[in-house]
């Protein structure tokens, strides 16, 4: 069996637990992914199957869409709900100036970038203070959906993002550079020409998955743009 599965992650899990779930549903294959959600994300989740896994480095470079809800007005320490938030009572501008194009970043220090041969997340946690590299990243698209102003006596507000950049772009970055913000929710709804319409949930714990929807290796390689079929 060699090809792609469009998996919808839930929240809670990781993609390496969808990873491990597939594989073992499917009879222990090869298996990985092409491109990490935090485990607070859900969404659209590409799993490689057998000789799929070649093609790992194509698949993780398309671009990626995005749909954020962010609170407005407080800060989170990990950029999501999993920190320790802080009130700021702060609102960025409405709508916000969105940026687009290249955009310099640093990832959260909780994140899977590694930091001398170690996932940041795991020196954050024990306590080590980091300073993220930058990065150059690229953002096509960055548009403001709703906002809604928050009720109560602290100054916030809801507010929903459309985002489609390139790979290596922290969205949980991009809402916290608006200033004074963090995400509540991230969903990515497409990855390249594949759409979590598309999706399917993971297999059930120790379930085999005999009629598992896999596509084809050269039918995915076929839907890229300016990939033949293999």
């Amino acid at each position: 069996m060699d090809g792609v599965l469009l998996i919808n992650k839930p929240a809670g899990a990781t993609s390496h637990d969808v990873v491990a779930a597939v594989r073992r549903s499917l009879g222990g294959p090869r298996t990985g992914h092409a491109g990490t959600l935090d485990p607070f994300a859900t969404g659209l989740l590409l799993i490689l199957v057998g000789r799929a896994t070649r093609a790992q480095r194509t698949l993780m470079n398309l671009p990626k869409r995005y749909e954020a809800v962010a609170r407005l007005g407080a800060r989170s320490s990990t950029g999501d709900t999993e920190g320790e938030i802080t009130e700021t009572g702060r609102l960025p501008p409405d709508p916000p100036d969105l940026p687009t194009g290249e955009v310099r970043q640093r990832p959260p220090v909780y994140s899977a970038v590694k930091i001398a041969g170690e996932r940041a997340y795991r020196r954050a946690r024990r306590g080590e203070q980091l300073v993220m590299p930058e990065r150059v990243v690229t953002v096509y698209r960055f548009r403001q959906l709703w906002r809604e102003q928050g009720g109560g006596p602290a100054r916030t507000a809801t507010a929903a993002f459309e985002i489609e950049c390139a790979a290596g772009t922290y969205v949980r970055s991009l809402i916290a550079d608006l200033g004074d913000a963090y995400c509540l929710q991230l969903r990515r709804i497409a990855i390249g020409p594949f759409d979590v319409r598309d999706a399917v949930a993971p297999p059930r714990r120790g379930a085999a998955w005999p009629d598992a929807p896999v596509i084809a290796l050269g039918d995915a390689l076929a839907m890229l743009p300016g990939e033949p079929p293999h």
